[in-house]
């Protein structure tokens, strides 16, 4: 089965416009999210509507393709590449890698790979929440799996709710677990999923994984130790900066 990475990235953001370019010691953030995706795959590509993007990923030696200024969502920029990327390779499973996590694990990427046998469509990635505060987090999507692992739910309230205990005791009662935000798909259903209709769940917790549930898409996920580290704003660079 062949793999390959896509990293949509674009360079205008409400929050902290440019973010793919900025440094992090020696290189810009984009560069470092490719190394790390390129020690777990054999071929990773940067799928960018923007010149500069486009034109520090090749710098560097990377592989970049451009991509429509118009998606609304990260998972629709993939989908273009990937059908770029097609007419010159040929492969199974496309892993959506998020562009703002410089410190990605190249574990986690192969967990993501260990997913894909018999008939599975879309995996992700869970981690078990330890703590109070982030069970109660908003921003931090919580997932329900059934016994084989498959995603039951996305939410970003804090789901299931444990009856007749007090809420500071409830990750001693159940296992939670939370979302990280990295996808793997059949490259055909990547295809699939960006024609659908936004449906009511999403439009609700505005969670875009609710959609392709909602429409009866299966998605697996793999538990991993490792927190990773998004890059939004830029106090989550200095906060970065200071780990690295």
């Amino acid at each position: 089965m062949k793999f390959i990475g896509i990293i949509p990235a674009r360079y205008q953001s409400t929050r902290f416009p440019g973010k793919p370019l900025v440094m992090i010691k020696d290189k810009p953030m984009i560069q470092w999210v490719y190394e790390n995706a390129a020690k777990a795959l054999d071929m990773v590509c940067v799928a960018t509507d923007d010149d500069r993007i486009y034109d520090a990923v090749l710098s560097f030696g990377g592989k970049a393709v451009k991509t429509l200024s118009s998606h609304q969502s990260g998972t629709d920029r993939c989908a273009e590449a990937a059908r770029i990327l097609a007419v010159d390779h040929s492969f199974d499973v496309v892993i959506n890698i998020q562009g703002d996590e410089p410190f990605i694990q190249s574990e986690q990427i192969a967990l993501l790979k260990g997913c894909f046998q018999d008939d599975v469509q879309i995996a992700t990635l869970v981690k078990k929440i330890d703590s109070t505060e982030e069970l109660f987090n908003p921003n931090r999507p919580k997932v329900v799996l059934d016994q084989q692992g498959n995603a039951l739910y996305f939410s970003r309230s804090t789901v299931p709710y444990v009856r007749g205990v007090e809420e500071k005791d409830w990750v001693t009662k159940h296992n939670f677990w939370a979302h990280i935000g990295m996808y793997a798909f059949r490259a055909e259903v990547l295809q699939q999923i960006t024609l659908l209709e936004q449906g009511r769940l999403e439009l609700t917790e505005s969670l875009e994984q609710l959609r392709w549930l909602e429409n009866g898409y299966r998605i697996k996920t793999a538990e991993t130790h490792s927190q990773s580290i998004g890059i939004d704003t830029p106090e989550d660079l200095e906060a970065a900066l200071n780990l690295f």
